[in-house]
């Protein structure tokens, strides 16, 4: 990285034969891998043709189990910049980035926010909770952090990623604005959001639910029967009539508390789908981070008594979203 800059500034200092938008051109990308979709589509909204970023957890990979593979490391060790969540979310990789910081550039991107904006948890002893890209208000905090890092990594490129920055930030303003109108439509005692696992504490915080999760905000905790059967007497006590599941997670916990519920005679129906730690399928709306949000929001105003556009935000939501 150190040697491009000297490059650059070499034909900065020179004849003057290149611009700055020629001498941008003529630069190899920025060299970005990260871990979560969500990283990686921050990177390449505000990257755009400066940066070639790679996601290592795709749709459907959970990554508080996910460990690193054999393709991963290479990509890692030859990298510019290596992004990761932090906060205990890729818990099985964590040795592993620390050893890499002292080689490459390695950067823990939602641990730049404040603790006083983080949720502590009752599973984890001095952690806190890492879904944080469940409020787009928070997650704003964050890409504007990795905003900041492109910019030390690439300088001579810092007009360009605030641009896109900017634009980014305002479209993250739009989702929020149109996810708290929604879902302020659900009427009150049905502001319950029952998945999987704990990952919406923050988008409960932000839009006024109360959230249930049957695991831990790891994936990783074991859901008990005990716990299985707390939940069917909340549901069966408050008729609630709709439970979620979840893109990366197994649904098995989910029909449990359906079937218990059942067996004392109440209905409780699946209201959806959510993306909670991946984002949808490469190359969809719901593969991006705007998308997922929308999908999230519009899936659980719906199924809890919001008169929603079908189409979510921005029109795009896939049909039956």
């Amino acid at each position: 990285m150190l040697s491009r800059r000297l490059v650059l500034s070499g034909f900065v200092a020179g004849a003057g034969a290149l611009a700055l938008p020629d001498l941008l051109r003529a630069a190899a990308p920025l060299n970005v891998v990260a871990t979560t979709g969500m990283i990686a589509d921050a990177v390449a909204r505000i990257g755009g043709d400066q940066v070639v970023v790679k996601g290592l957890m795709g749709p459907g990979i959970d990554p508080h189990a996910y460990r690193q593979t054999r393709s991963d490391i290479v990509a890692m060790t030859r990298a510019d910049l290596v992004l990761w969540h932090g906060l205990y979310l890729e818990a099985q990789m964590e040795d592993f980035f620390h050893d890499l910081d002292r080689k490459r550039d390695v950067i823990a991107v939602a641990e730049t926010l404040p603790q006083d904006a983080l949720r502590g948890h009752d599973d984890y002893d001095d952690k806190f909770d890492p879904h944080v890209w469940m409020d787009p208000a928070l997650w704003a905090l964050v890409v504007q952090g990795i905003s900041d890092t492109l910019i030390d990594a690439r300088p001579e490129a810092a007009d360009i990623f605030a641009a896109n920055t900017a634009a980014y930030l305002a479209e993250l303003d739009a989702l929020g604005a149109y996810a708290s109108a929604t879902l302020a439509q659900v009427p009150q005692p049905a502001r319950v959001l029952l998945s999987a696992h704990d990952a919406f504490g923050y988008f409960g915080d932000a839009y006024g639910f109360e959230v249930l999760g049957i695991q831990g905000i790891s994936t990783e905790s074991e859901a008990g029967l005990n716990r299985i059967a707390e939940l069917v007497d909340m549901l069966v006590d408050r008729q609630i009539g709709a439970v979620f599941v979840e893109s990366s997670v197994s649904d098995r916990n989910i029909r449990a508390v359906i079937e218990g519920a059942a067996a004392k005679g109440h209905t409780v129906s699946i209201g959806g789908e959510l993306y909670s730690d991946a984002m949808g399928e490469a190359g969809t709306y719901e593969g991006t981070y705007i998308g997922m949000i929308d999908h999230n929001a519009t899936v659980i105003a719906r199924a809890l008594g919001a008169d929603v556009p079908p189409g979510g935000l921005n029109g795009k939501l896939a049909a039956g979203s």
